[in-house]
C-alpha cells in the first residue's frame, strides 16, 4: 500500500487494498483505544474524514506531547523494573546499553509489566523467520502428495514460528527515543496523562505515522 505522507497535503485512502486498510483501522483502534465499526466506508477512505471521526471519538481537547510522555512513561518503568537510574535513560541512550542480551526477554516482560501494555521491542533473527516460513510454504505444497508428511511439516513451522517470536531478543529500534515515539504511535490513549485530553493536531499526526508505517 504505498501512501503520500508529506505534510500538509491530504492521503487518498481509496485506492488502498481493503485487507491493508483492514489492518490500519484495527491499529488506529487499539492506539486510541476507540472502536470504528460504526464509521461508514466514506469516513475511511479520505484521511480528513478519519481524522475527525477518530478525533470526535478521543473527546478533542488539548494537550502536550505524547511522545514526551510516552519517554517519561518508559523511563519510570525502566527505572522501576530494572534499577536504572533515571540520570542515564535519556532519548538518545541505545537500549542496547540497557537491556543486555541473556536477560533481555525477562527485562522486557517486566518493563511491559510496569507500563501495563505490550510494547513489542523484540523480534527473531530474521533467517529464521524466513526458514520456518519457507518450511510452511513448501509443507503446504508438499500436503497435496502427502497429506501426512506436509500437515507434519506445517505444524513444525507453525510451532518453530512461535516459538522463535516468544524467544527473539532481537530490537528493531536502537534508542529510548526510537521506543517512546513507537509507543506513543501504537498506544495513544495510554501514554496521555488524561485519557480525555487530547491535541489535535497531534492525533493527525499519529494517524499519518500508523498509516505509514503499516504502508
Amino acid at each position: 500500500m504505498k501512501v503520500n505522507s508529506a505534510n500538509g497535503q491530504d492521503i487518498n485512502l481509496k485506492s488502498v487494498d481493503p485487507e491493508d486498510m483492514d489492518g490500519v483501522l484495527m491499529k488506529i483502534e487499539k492506539s486510541f483505544n476507540i472502536s470504528l465499526n460504526d464509521a461508514s466506508a466514506n469516513d475511511v477512505q479520505n484521511f480528513g474524514k478519519l481524522c475527525d471521526v477518530v478525533l470526535e471519538k478521543v473527546k478533542k481537547t488539548n494537550d502536550g506531547c505524547t511522545t514526551q510522555q510516552a519517554f517519561y512513561k518508559l523511563r519510570n518503568a525502566i527505572n522501576a523494573s530494572a534499577g536504572h537510574d533515571k540520570d542515564i535513560i535519556k532519548p538518545q541512550t541505545k537500549l542496547v546499553d540497557l537491556f543486555p542480551r541473556d536477560s533481555r526477554i525477562e527485562a522486557i516482560a517486566a518493563i511491559e509489566e510496569e507500563m501495563g501494555f505490550q510494547i513489542s521491542l523484540l523480534q527473531p533473527k530474521q533467517w529464521i523467520v524466513n526458514l520456518f516460513s519457507m518450511i510452511l510454504v513448501v509443507s503446504f505444497v508438499f500436503a497435496f502428495y502427502h497429506m501426512a508428511i506436509g500437515i507434519a511439516g506445517m505444524v513444525v513451522a507453525g510451532v518453530g514460528l512461535k516459538l522463535a517470536g516468544r524467544f527473539g531478543k532481537e530490537m528493531h529500534v536502537k534508542t529510548i527515543g526510537d521506543l517512546a515515539e513507537k509507543i506513543a504511535r501504537e498506544h495513544y490513549m495510554k501514554c496521555k496523562r488524561e485519557a480525555s485530553a487530547v491535541n489535535k493536531n497531534e492525533v493527525s499526526e499519529k494517524l499519518r505515522q500508523l498509516i505509514v508505517t503499516n504502508a
